[in-house]
């Protein structure tokens, strides 16, 4: 089976982030540490990004 996604890893975690914070917002959907979470994922999708990865 072939990829058709991004080979940025930093992209993917964007996109990730992006579709996540928008879905708790439009759905009220709430788990533990949920802050956190996509605070580290947007931590780390921005560092890729820089480093060109």
């Amino acid at each position: 089976m072939k990829w058709i996604g991004t080979k940025n890893l930093g992209l993917l975690l964007l996109g990730i982030w992006l579709i996540a914070t928008s879905a708790t917002a439009l759905f009220s959907i709430t788990f533990p540490h949920m802050g956190l979470v996509l605070a580290a994922l947007a931590l780390a999708a921005g560092v890729l990004i820089l480093l060109g990865r």
